[in-house]
């Protein structure tokens, strides 16, 4: 840990700053895929969810990448579920809710199914968003459970 507290060494920093961008292609690119590859929106927003908690980690959350992350990490969770929603409803007004409504592509391709691929991603910020604001809450708890109590010695 560094003198000031706030996360862990420099190398440990900036090497997390290369991987979380690794990180985050690849949980994109789990998501998108996820109709031709195991994976999906659930896998890739585990994934995207790990990256940030590790920046967490490595930064103490007071600094770098995750620190916007954990400003909108509830507004991201709203707008993974309203995107959902938003798809099923706009299907829902073609006549086909919650059906391939859209033109498909080739054959094993990214365009083969891009009904799923926008629902894939939606559930990639819902999950994503969720899973870190359930570990940001796990560490509020740990600060508060360790705090010295009144009435308690402490230096």
């Amino acid at each position: 840990m560094r003198e000031d507290g706030d996360g862990l060494s420099v190398i440990v920093q900036v090497v997390t700053r290369w991987i979380l961008v690794l990180i985050v292609v690849y949980g994109l690119a789990v998501a998108s895929f996820g109709h031709l590859t195991p994976g999906g929106g659930f896998a890739g927003g585990v994934v995207i969810a790990c990256g940030f908690v590790l920046a967490t980690l490595a930064f103490g959350g007071r600094s770098g990448p995750a620190r916007a992350f954990h400003r909108r990490v509830a507004q991201l969770e709203a707008a993974g579920a309203l995107a959902f929603l938003g798809v099923a409803a706009l299907g829902w007004t073609l006549g086909h809710f919650m059906q391939a409504w859209m033109p498909r592509g080739s054959g094993l391709t990214l365009a083969s199914a891009p009904f799923l691929v926008l629902l894939n991603l939606a559930i990639l910020l819902k999950v994503g968003a969720g899973l870190f604001a359930g570990f940001m809450v796990l560490v509020l708890f740990d600060r508060l459970t360790d705090a010295p109590r009144e009435g308690e010695g402490g230096a």
